[in-house]
């Protein structure tokens, strides 16, 4: 299954690591300097132009890498849909 995290992105829900609510992981230096690098490795992507909600951390299956993707929608809709099993 995969999950839709806007903006026509689907991220194969067995790859996700985790999904982290922006306002609230982001006040933690240590997430700041997590985000900080993985973006100076070109490791991070926005599923939009909107301020984010949310991050998704997931594993790339082509390259192993673990990548993050932020999205305008909040933590509880993308935990609502893989609940609810919806597809995209």
């Amino acid at each position: 299954m995969y999950l839709h995290i806007g903006n026509q992105i689907n991220i194969r829900e067995r790859d996700i690591v985790g999904i982290f609510d922006a306002d609230r992981t982001t006040t933690s230096w240590i997430t700041r300097k997590y985000l900080s690098e993985a973006q100076k490795k070109e490791l991070v992507q926005a599923a939009n132009e909107e301020i984010p909600k949310s991050f998704v951390l997931y594993r790339d299956r082509r390259d192993g890498q673990y990548k993050i993707y932020f999205s305008q929608l909040s933590t509880s809709a993308l935990c609502g849909r893989m609940n609810s099993g919806e597809e995209s």
